[in-house]
């Protein structure tokens, strides 16, 4: 299965491409009502409540070996907690070695915009971006399939 954070996420359409080829479920999480299409495999979760409540339901159904799609790197941690394999947008995999250090850079990034240091954002997504992240998911979905 693949959980999408869906409220930000520029990759939607091809996680919907790349499940429907594999024949993947998909359940696309987020805090409003969007469109998606209407297809058997996927599912929207509109999640009520708090700021963070659309990643509160993702880390509580995620299970081992269950793709996450999220920038969140909270959100991240929490699904390797159980397991799961994390990408961000742009095609990076989170890992158990290598949370701690984008946790850390997270906060010390908060940090630096909190001062006034840092004002700009990421750069823009870009078409490599795209291309990178549909490599790492096939990638992924290759590696679960000869586990099994």
């Amino acid at each position: 299965m693949i959980f999408v954070d869906g409220d930000a996420c520029p990759v939607k359409e091809e996680v919907y491409r790349v499940a429907k080829r594999y024949k993947l479920s998909v359940t696309l999480v987020a805090n409003a009502p969007m469109r998606v299409p209407t297809a058997d495999w996927l599912t929207l979760v509109v999640v009520k409540g708090h700021y963070e409540a659309a990643d509160d339901w993702i880390a509580e159904q995620v299970a081992g070996d269950d793709i996450v799609i999220t920038a969140d790197i909270p959100l991240a941690s929490r699904c390797l907690e159980k397991q799961a394999h994390v990408l961000d947008s742009r095609g990076g995999k989170f890992s158990a070695e290598s949370i701690g250090s984008a946790l850390a850079s997270r906060e010390l990034m908060t940090q630096l915009r909190d001062l006034g240091t840092i004002t700009g954002g990421p750069p823009p997504f870009s078409k490599q971006d795209r291309s990178q992240f549909l490599q790492t998911l096939d990638q992924t979905i290759q590696k679960l399939r000869r586990k099994k």
